[in-house]
C-alpha cells in the first residue's frame, strides 16, 4: 500500500510567513532587498523604504510648508517615509521657502512660526538615520545647511536690526514726547490741562470759553499763578497767569 504524500505544512520546518519568519529566521532587509513598510527588519525594528529613491532606512515623517498671500494662504506638506538625504533635502527646501514666502498675510504671521517649529521633529528624525543604502534611484542632495541659505540669512539680519532698532524707536518716541513746549507770549490766553504742580498749559483763543488765564509779565499779584520755567524762551524766566473767570 503506497504512503500518502505529506500535507501542506508537514515536515520539520513550518511554512514560510514574512510576518512570522521562515525556517531561517525572521524576514530582515539587506542590500538589494529593501524592507517593506510594517515588516520587521533587523532587531525587530520596522523598516521603511524612502518613497523618493527607494533606499533604507527611512523615517515616516512629514515636512510642512506655508505660503502667505495677503488674503489667501497655502498649506504644503511632503509625506514620508524619507531617507536621511531625501528627508534633509526636503526639509531644507520647504523650510527655506517658508522663511520668505510664509509671512505675507495677517494670519500667516502666526502660522509660519508654528510651521517652522513643527518641522524640527522631522529634521531630528532624519538626522538620526543611517546613510541610505540599496537605493533604486539616486537620493536627493541635501544641499547647504539651512542657516547658510539666503532666506535664513536675510531673516537673521532683519531679526538683529529689529532687536536694536525697536529700543531705539522707543527711546526716540519718549524723547519726542518730552519736547520743550512753545514759549508763552504776554497777552495770550491759556488753559491748564494738568494741576499746578505738573502744569500742562495749552494756548487758546482769548474769546473762547476754554480760556482760563491771561499771560502777563512779572511781578505777579497775590491771586495770580506762576508758570513753570519750561514755558519761557530761555528756560530761566517765568510768567504770571491772571484768572479770567
Amino acid at each position: 500500500m503506497a504512503t500518502p504524500p505529506p500535507q501542506h505544512g508537514a515536515g520539520p520546518y513550518p511554512p514560510y510567513s514574512p510576518q512570522q519568519g521562515g525556517p531561517y529566521g525572521p524576514y530582515a532587509a539587506g542590500p538589494g532587498l529593501p524592507g517593506l513598510p510594517g515588516l520587521p527588519g533587523p532587531y525587530g525594528v520596522p523598516q521603511y523604504e524612502c518613497r523618493i529613491c527607494g533606499s533604507v532606512p527611512a523615517a515616516p515623517a512629514t515636512v510642512r510648508g506655508h505660503q502667505g498671500m495677503l488674503v489667501l494662504m497655502r498649506f504644503l506638506r511632503a509625506e514620508g517615509p524619507l531617507c536621511r538625504n531625501c528627508g534633509l533635502a526636503t526639509y531644507r527646501r520647504m523650510t527655506s521657502d517658508t522663511l520668505w514666502q510664509g509671512w505675507w498675510g495677517p494670519l500667516s504671521l502666526f502660522i509660519t512660526p508654528v510651521t517652522l517649529l513643527m518641522n524640527l521633529g522631522p529634521r531630528a528624525a532624519f538626522h538620526r538615520l543611517a546613510p541610505p543604502s540599496g537605493s533604486i534611484l539616486p537620493p536627493l542632495d541635501p544641499g547647504r545647511p539651512l542657516w547658510r541659505r539666503p532666506p535664513a540669512l536675510v531673516l537673521l539680519v532683519l531679526t538683529v536690526l529689529l532687536s536694536f532698532s525697536l529700543p531705539t524707536l522707543i527711546v526716540l518716541g519718549i524723547l519726542a514726547g518730552e519736547d520743550k513746549p512753545a514759549a508763552l507770549t504776554v497777552g495770550s490766553c491759556v488753559r491748564n490741562l494738568g494741576d499746578w504742580k505738573d502744569q500742562e498749559l495749552l494756548v487758546v483763543d482769548c474769546g473762547s470759553l476754554d480760556a482760563q488765564y491771561r499771560v502777563h509779565a512779572p511781578p505777579c499779584a497775590g491771586l495770580e499763578y506762576i508758570t513753570d520755567l519750561k514755558y519761557s524762551a530761555d528756560g530761566t524766566d517765568y510768567s504770571c497767569l491772571t484768572p479770567l473767570h
